[in-house]
Parts: C-alpha cells; structure tokens; sequence
C-alpha cells in the first residue's frame, strides 16, 4: 500500500467549507479535497450538492438570477472585483474577475463556488437553476 499524497487546500477553499458546508460534512469534504484521488469526485458531486449550511446560504429568488443582479448583490454587500473559483467548471483554482467568473457560472454551472471575501462571503450555483445562492456570514 503506497502512501496517500495530500496537497494543501488553498486558504480561499477551506474557507469556503468551513463557513458555508453543513457542520456535519465539513471534515470529509476537507479531506476529500486534500486527496488528489478524490479531488475530482468531491468537485463532481457539487451540481447536485445539498449540503450547503441553510444559516448561510441565501437562496437566489427567480427574477434575480442573472449575473448581472447577482454581481450587484455582491458587490452591495463588499465583494472585491476579483475572486476565487472553486468547483467544475474551467475556473477551477484560479482567481479571476468576480463580473466574467459570475457570467461564465450563473447560467452554466455544474457545481461551482465563488469565494469573494474567504469566509464571509461569496455564491454557489449548482446545475439546476434553482439552486444559486448568496453565501453570507
């Protein structure tokens, strides 16, 4: 049995899990992550992910789920013009413009988080459209 190789976590992702996952899935979500074995699995569970923490996370109501309305809520309530990506899409581990990452995510997303203050604040779009959220503590 060889060993299993951990990579950190950068600190805009553990911030995301430990503000905004379920207290109960915290932990494994973290190791999963840790693990690039199981990096990739933990990522492709996020278009179906329902276990964001219901204190924190703010669902998007109907006729404000475009980029456009959801980067004004953010940015009102502090977001910087750049964030961190973390989920499917090719934004995956990377800082980017919050405008384009939103553009690129809200209406095609298959599980991706966007971290604009680490942990305090930052947006989830799963695969269905319903399920774009403002994550706010």
């Amino acid at each position: 049995m060889g060993a299993v190789n951990i990579m950190a976590i950068p600190d805009h992702e553990e911030s995301l899990i430990r503000a905004f996952v379920a207290p109960h899935r915290r932990e494994q979500f973290l190791r999963r992550l840790a693990n690039p074995k199981t990096r990739a699995k933990i990522l492709d569970q996020l278009a179906h992910f329902q276990d964001l923490d219901p204190r924190f996370a703010h669902q998007v109501p109907p006729d404000k789920r475009t980029a456009a309305a959801i980067y004004r809520v953010l940015k009102e309530k502090g977001a910087p013009d750049t964030c961190y990506v973390m989920g499917n899409s090719d934004l995956d581990g990377r800082e980017v413009v919050l405008r384009g990452a939103l553009e690129r995510i809200v209406d095609a997303s298959f599980g991706d988080f966007i971290s604009c203050i680490p942990g305090k604040l930052g947006f989830f779009a799963g695969e269905y459209p319903d399920e774009r959220y403002i994550l706010e503590r």
